[in-house]
């Protein structure tokens, strides 16, 4: 590091777990955040201020006024553009030095695997069941660890998914891609613009603590919180041996 990244990061480094080793494999690392939406944008804010080196943001959608309300990665000037876009200016305001790879595309398929296999860890921040799958096998694949995180009305969850563990559950064990979940939207459920930030920043510290090898993740728990009481439940969540995804059970 030069004398600036010193100084940028030296609130960092003085935190024993982190230190200088743990800060340099920060900068050296590739996070990829499907989503530059409500819990994109503080994750990728918190992730570029600490000196992620590369950030890939895929996102397919543009910014709209409704968005405003809890999408800060976002101005009302940009309304109208896509929102990687918006994000890369954003957080190369806040920090230069990261590289940010802006993707206005709604990746599936060999393109996503192809972008998991080139990250260090992913975070799921996207609205949608079929996503969320779809980027768990490529991570259990890949065996990069996910971070997922979801919001609705006032109600938040986030977990960690690493597949390196050999009993670590992935985002299928805990919600079967078999069985039937209600879809909900923002756009007719609502959202507490705050929960999106509490959930969405958890989402870059889980993401940090695996880069820099400190702490204990949240992989096999489900942290959950109702927002109108600000309290946290603690679900253990085991590996399902049958699991399509990742267990025994998966298809070949």
């Amino acid at each position: 590091m030069n004398d600036q990244q010193l100084l940028r990061y030296s609130r960092h480094i003085l935190l024993d777990e982190i230190g200088i080793e743990g800060q340099e494999k920060i900068l050296g690392a590739h996070v990829l955040i499907i989503g530059a939406g409500g819990l994109g944008s503080p994750a990728a804010l918190y992730l570029a201020s600490a000196g992620i080196g590369t950030i890939t943001l895929v996102d397919n959608d543009t910014v709209d006024l409704t968005n405003l309300q809890r999408q800060i990665l976002h101005t009302t000037e940009r309304i109208g553009q896509p929102k990687a876009a918006s994000g890369e200016l954003t957080l190369k305001a806040i920090n230069p030095e990261v590289r940010i790879v802006a993707l206005q595309e709604r990746v599936e398929s060999e393109r996503l695997s192809e972008l998991v296999s080139q990250a260090d860890v992913v975070l799921d921040c996207c609205d949608n069941f079929a996503t969320r799958h779809a980027v768990n096998r490529a991570c259990v694949a890949h065996e990069v660890p996910l971070v997922s995180g979801a919001a609705i009305r006032f109600d938040g969850q986030i977990s960690v998914f690493d597949s390196r563990a050999g009993n670590a559950p992935c985002y299928a064990c805990l919600f079967p891609p078999d069985q039937q979940f209600e879809e909900v939207q923002c756009s007719t459920m609502g959202v507490f613009a705050p929960l999106v930030g509490i959930v969405g920043a958890m989402q870059a510290a889980e993401a940090l603590k695996l880069i820099a090898g400190i702490g204990q993740s949240l992989a096999g728990r489900l942290l959950m919180l109702d927002g109108r009481s600000m309290e946290w439940t603690d679900i253990k969540v085991a590996r399902n041996e049958q699991c399509s995804i990742c267990g025994q059970g998966r298809s070949r």
